[in-house]
């Protein structure tokens, strides 16, 4: 009786341990965001009405930067748009509203949280692993990680018209 008493423990102690470990990366993931410290790059072409990029994250660990990468396309998409390369079209973002997030702080805030609305336009291509050159030291505990990813920009964008959030296309200039 007392050894299974000694294992519960021991197991209740080892199921909290990743608990915490797992909140610990959660926040600092979280913490990587607030800057938006990322770039990204033209992939291929997707089907229509979505594209498909790699996502340079930066992180101490692998697995926040694979999170970090949906949530950080998502906002290059609405935000930064990205330069193209060869065989590959570039593309303007979304909004061209600097202050855009800002303004409206009441509709990125939920919609960037943690398990927010992004997720739904944005997937990881493949099986999600990263590939040998996409891992680069940057400093003492800094990792530059690219994923690839696709990104839905056209239900995304419909999305934001309908919040308001953005004009549409046939709305003029």
């Amino acid at each position: 009786m007392k050894k299974i008493m000694k294992f519960s423990g021991v197991l209740l102690l080892v199921i909290m341990t990743l608990f915490l470990t797992q909140q610990c990366a959660v926040m600092r993931a979280d913490k990587d965001t607030e800057a938006w410290r990322y770039e990204i790059e033209p992939v291929g072409v997707g089907t229509q009405g979505t594209y498909i990029i790699k996502v340079w994250s930066y992180s101490s660990n692998q697995n926040v930067a694979i999170e970090q990468a949906k949530k950080n396309a998502v906002h290059g998409i609405i935000f930064r748009g990205f330069t193209g390369k060869q065989g590959v079209p570039g593309q303007r973002a979304l909004t061209n509203n600097v202050n855009l997030e800002q303004e409206r702080a009441d509709f990125f805030d939920p919609f960037f949280s943690r398990g927010g609305k992004y997720m739904k336009f944005v997937s990881l291509s493949g099986d999600g692993a990263i590939g040998a050159g996409d891992r680069i030291k940057i400093d003492k505990r800094t990792y530059k990680i690219g994923v690839v990813v696709t990104v839905n920009v056209a239900a995304l964008r419909k999305d934001l018209e309908d919040a308001g959030i953005i004009k549409g296309l046939g709305s003029g200039f």
